[in-house]
């Protein structure tokens, strides 16, 4: 159910390790070695920007002009480095030719040897002035790093060498486009889903319905097949923007290990990640993956890699031969391949595994057990008892009022149990999602707010009534009214809390069906209600008495109303029987998330 006001807020934060594209402002010195951005991407290949020079030679202290262009672009990152070693530092030092659009940087000893954006603005070209130093090595080369957009960039895109004068012009260096795609996976294609065969015998595998078939769109599907030293890792499931998982040491999101599958308009990148708590994750510039291969068809994204059992070189990366919690979420991309917060609550394994060790074919739960527990105990309170208990103190007082149960009447003792069971079942609901939580959750919108309304109101109710007047007080009329406003207040509150409930990423029952049960069971309640109202009334009219009493709450019915024991009773117990019936439904669709 989506409700206006209460859509999830899409989460925008980037974080980045080495920021090129993530400084409007272009004072990326941080990117001086690597050039790459850390925008959580493989950079594109081949090149969409050239580097052109105005000369081949230099001798020190000459100027060369150096021009980038190409389609348009927002940051740009140039060095000039020994042709021969382009791993060694910057070369030279740079003069601005247009101050508005670029400046100049300091990467390491050299003053003014590298020339970045100003700002986000788009451009198609750059020209700035090269300055040979006085040491400067036989061959040189111009190195550029160029943002389209976030996501799309490329890196060390390879421009002309100029030699010093007498000097044989290199080889052109095979590196210098290999290193321009080493942060790169090379990447092959699957051609067919991925299948089930195998899963606890061969492999760990987590399926999502319960034993799916993984050549289904429907199903969610991660396996862990060991192979020596390292693990061959295949995932699948219905999304056109990205899948991921985690490896977690509990089940809360913060300090885990993440691999995602990010659809970046219809080619799909494969990286990893570091979560850190309910942020934008870190995305990795490394390549710690092998064998990366995917496939998109029919609504499904898949994509499968392998990676050694043990990293110890990469900070943020998880021995595989340890038992963690499992996450398996899913949500949208944009083009540029940026991921939007997942919609709804990740699968989680309900406890720790090691995928290395004995093989298992198990499922798992979008929603904690507690949610589960909260969400349960909350339709039994607010679909059965309090609507019975209610039912049974307006409408059943004439036909019980002359049997007793434990020296008070029949139709008080009925319903002081059920709201007394009410009372107690929604507090302990109320208590679980704050142990799940560990305190108040910032994430849940008004549902917390009103369900701290409804709790306070439902410890209110059976106070209040401890100090009901006798019958005969001239002040029953007034406990009367206020005793049924308080009580239809919390109902009133306790559905629309359900409502806001169910739709919470933590239990998020399916829709639409769990909208429509919903309606029907208030339809259900009040067409009851409304029912055994006419009822009452028509047998009033039958002997033309109309007490001036008729509006007061829990009050002795007239025997003429007494006469319709029969159908009330028929009535409650169809009543019940329905009231059972949406709770069970209610119940078997939490059990399934």
């Amino acid at each position: 159910m989506e409700l206006p006001g209460f859509v999830v807020a899409v989460w925008m934060f980037v974080c980045f390790c080495a920021p090129v594209g993530g400084y409007p402002n272009g004072r990326v010195r941080e990117a001086c070695t690597s050039m790459v951005p850390c925008h959580g991407s493989s950079p594109h290949l081949p090149p969409e920007h050239t580097i052109t020079v105005n000369g081949t030679e230099f001798k020190p202290g000459d100027n060369i002009e150096v021009h980038l262009s190409g389609p348009e672009f927002e940051g740009f990152f140039i060095q000039a480095r020994d042709a021969e070693h382009l791993d060694s530092p910057a070369v030279g030092s740079f003069v601005l030719a247009d101050r508005r659009r670029s400046q100049l940087l300091t990467c390491g000893r050299t003053k003014n040897s590298a020339v970045s954006h100003t700002s986000k603005a788009k451009k198609k070209d750059i020209k700035v002035y090269w300055i040979a130093p006085g040491d400067a090595p036989k061959h040189v080369q111009f190195l550029a790093t160029v943002v389209k957009k976030y996501r799309i960039f490329w890196v060390k895109i390879p421009g002309p060498t100029v030699s010093q004068p007498d000097v044989l012009s290199p080889t052109p260096p095979l590196h210098t486009t290999s290193e321009a795609m080493s942060t790169s996976y090379p990447v092959s294609y699957i051609s067919k889903p991925f299948s089930a065969s195998g899963c606890g015998s061969t492999k760990f595998c987590i399926r999502n319905p319960s034993n799916c078939d993984p050549e289904s769109a429907s199903c969610f599907f991660l396996s862990f097949q060991k192979e020596d030293s390292s693990v061959f890792i295949e995932m699948s499931g219905p999304s056109e923007g990205y899948l991921a998982f985690a490896l977690s040491h509990d089940q809360w999101m913060g300090g885990d290990d993440a691999y995602l599958c990010v659809n970046e308009g219809h080619r799909i990148h494969v990286s990893t990640a570091h979560l850190n708590e309910r942020s934008h994750p870190l995305l990795d510039s490394e390549n710690v993956l092998e064998d990366v291969s995917w496939r998109l068809a029919d609504g499904a994204l898949q994509c499968s890699f392998r990676r050694s059992i043990c990293l110890p070189a990469y900070k943020g990366r998880f021995n595989l031969d340890t038992s963690y919690y499992i996450f398996l979420a899913d949500g949208e991309a944009n083009e540029g391949g940026l991921i939007h917060k997942h919609h709804r609550q990740p699968l989680v394994t309900n406890g720790p595994y090691n995928v290395t060790g004995l093989p298992q074919d198990i499922g798992g739960s979008r929603s904690p057990r507690l949610i589960k527990a909260h969400g349960a105990l909350m339709f039994v309170a607010w679909i059965t008892t309090v609507s019975i208990g209610v039912i049974v103190a307006r409408f059943f007082k004439p036909i019980w009022s002359h049997s007793f149960l434990f020296g008070k009447e029949l139709w008080f003792q009925v319903h002081r149990m059920l709201m007394l069971t009410t009372v107690m079942l929604t507090s302990i609901s109320f208590v679980l999602p704050f142990v799940y939580r560990g305190g108040w959750s910032q994430q849940a919108g008004f549902h917390p707010y009103l369900g701290c309304a409804v709790m306070a109101l439902t410890i209110f109710q059976p106070l209040v009534a401890g100090f009901r007047p006798s019958r005969h007080s001239p002040r029953r009329q007034l406990f009367n009214w206020f005793h049924w406003s308080t009580g239809t207040t919390a109902r009133i509150l306790a559905v629309v809390t359900m409502f806001l409930g169910m739709d919470l990423p933590a239990l998020d029952l399916p829709d639409p069906w769990d909208t429509y049960g919903m309606i029907g069971f208030v339809a259900w309640h009040v067409g009851v209600d409304v029912l055994l109202e006419i009822h009452s009334y028509c047998l009033i009219r039958k002997v033309e008495v109309i007490e001036d009493d008729r509006v007061q709450i829990l009050q002795s019915l007239t025997s003429a109303e007494a006469e319709g024991w029969l159908f009330k009773q028929v009535v409650l117990t169809i009543y019940i029987c329905g009231n059972v019936v949406f709770l069970v439904a209610f119940l078997i669709a939490i059990s399934q998330v």
